[in-house]
């Protein structure tokens, strides 16, 4: 049980910097679980953590991104549906592996995660290339994919679904940000409440991250909409890759 005060308060700002990132640049894990293992938790208990610590950031992100958000309802429903349920089987995955084998997969997904952020940009130019119209299979299967990936770990989910979102939307980048928040959201929802009724999470770092995390999506999806996301891109990846090194060799 985490119950120091100067730790509790590094989670809190932990959590500010991961609501930033996924706020603007859909990498908040990359920050907050970092800072639970930095706690002392073990891998899986952290992942289980931060899964429900993230919850702030959705709302922080939904209650500061409310503008663009407007009029999207019949494109964001049916995809958080399908990431729900795809988050739910991402957590049942993960409680039901070893959890060797979590410790195992992480730093390949870290490393994943980060060059996908790093190339984000050129991958969305790539996806430009073709317009898309309504929620098409293949679609509906890749955020389903999504979904089990974020319920399971969920680094760069939110790079994953903006780059699935960019390819088939045809609309402001704020916009469909504001969108993948919600829809990552969704993906952690059931996967957080499966954790919570399994005894695994600790209570005070979750809380400590997700209020945290609250007040730091909040202002990223305010400053989104005004600050050039290419640098803190760029810098994320690179530690991305770094922690997914050193976590292999540790």
């Amino acid at each position: 049980m985490i119950t120091d005060p100067g730790i509790l308060l590094l989670l809190v700002l932990a959590g500010v910097g991961a609501g930033l990132t996924g706020a603007t640049a859909g990498l908040a894990s990359l920050v907050s679980y970092p800072a639970l293992l930095a706690a002392g938790l073990p891998p899986v208990t952290a992942n289980v953590t931060n899964t429900v610590a993230m919850l702030g950031t959705t709302a922080g992100a939904a209650a500061g991104a409310r503008p663009e958000l407007a009029g999207q309802r019949r494109k964001i429903v049916p995809l958080c549906l399908i990431t729900t349920v795809g988050g739910a089987c991402g957590g049942l995955v993960l409680l039901l592996t070893p959890s060797d084998a979590f410790t195992a997969v992480v730093p390949w997904l870290i490393g994943a995660a980060s060059i996908v952020l790093m190339a984000g940009p050129r991958l969305r130019r790539l996806a430009e290339g073709a317009e898309h119209h309504g929620l098409s299979p293949a679609t509906a299967v890749a955020a389903f994919f999504i979904g089990i990936y974020g319920g399971y770990f969920g680094a760069a989910a939110g790079v994953l679904m903006l780059a699935l979102l960019v390819s088939v939307w045809s609309q402001p980048l704020a916009r469909t940000n504001a969108a993948k928040n919600l829809v990552t959201g969704s993906a952690n929802l059931l996967a957080a409440i499966v954790f919570a009724v399994t005894g695994k999470v600790v209570w005070p770092a979750a809380l400590a991250v997700c209020l945290g995390s609250l007040a730091g999506s909040w202002l990223g999806s305010i400053l989104v909409r005004r600050l050039p996301a290419t640098p803190l891109r760029i810098g994320i990846g690179i530690a991305g890759l770094t922690l997914a090194v050193v976590l292999a060799f540790s």
